[in-house]
């Protein structure tokens, strides 16, 4: 699905990957994690080809992404701050991304489902942070790509928003896709997600099952279980 071989990308002096290797190679749910300034955007980026690495290949369902952009037609990308121009209304921003992506069938349900028709004729600029979210998941859910990745997708939810955005994660699951997340809320990572995959000063420190890695930490929730990878690295 997706293969990452020795990327490395710094910023005039500051390393922000070095030597990162990632294989991903079944269907799942797979948390990105890390402190702020370990790679995890970067990371993501790369993969989009949003950033350029210094060095390093990445292959997207056995696509060079140096070589070609049409597997970005494979990934459903919700990013973490949706920058929708404030002066379109919901409708408009829709039909625009419909008319770049092509037809979907699942438009009218995910808009009954977040109760978003009364927005649908308001301009974007006008809208609350967890409006812009509930249209941002509308845009990145409506399509049907075998990758998705999603940055922080709960920020600025209501908890009603987020049980079905949950639900409509688990469903994308079911069918067989491959889903990579970040997210800071580590009980949102704990309940949904196959394997995380910790980033920490440019690199991967741990990848797989949660229960191994409370396993390996010696603790009882994913929280601690980090906190104890941080601790490591400062020891």
């Amino acid at each position: 699905m997706i293969e990452v071989v020795g990327l490395h990308k710094q910023f005039n002096k500051n390393v922000v990957l070095s030597d990162l290797h990632l294989n991903i190679t079944e269907p799942g749910i797979f948390a990105i994690l890390g402190p702020n300034g370990s790679g995890k955007t970067t990371l993501i980026k790369s993969i989009l080809r949003m950033v350029i690495p210094d060095k390093g290949d990445i292959r997207v369902l056995g696509k060079d992404v140096k070589k070609t952009s049409d597997y970005r037609k494979q990934i459903d990308y919700l990013p973490q701050i949706a920058n929708f121009p404030s002066n379109l209304k919901v409708r408009e921003l829709i039909r625009m991304i419909k008319d770049l992506r092509g037809k979907t069938e699942k438009e009218a349900r995910l808009i009954e489902q977040f109760a978003l028709q009364p927005y649908l004729d308001i301009k974007l600029g006008n809208l609350s942070g967890g409006t812009k979210q509930k249209v941002n998941i509308l845009l990145t859910f409506m399509f049907d790509s075998p990758i998705m990745i999603l940055d922080e997708p709960t920020a600025g939810l209501d908890p009603l928003a987020m049980i079905q955005l949950k639900e409509l994660i688990l469903e994308e699951k079911q069918k067989g896709k491959t889903i990579l997340i970040t997210s800071h809320i580590m009980s949102f990572v704990e309940e949904m997600t196959d394997e995380i995959v910790f980033l920490l000063e440019g690199n991967i420190r741990f990848k797989g099952d949660i229960q191994t890695l409370k396993t390996d930490t010696k603790q009882s929730d994913l929280e601690h279980a980090i906190a104890i990878l941080l601790e490591s690295n400062h020891a």
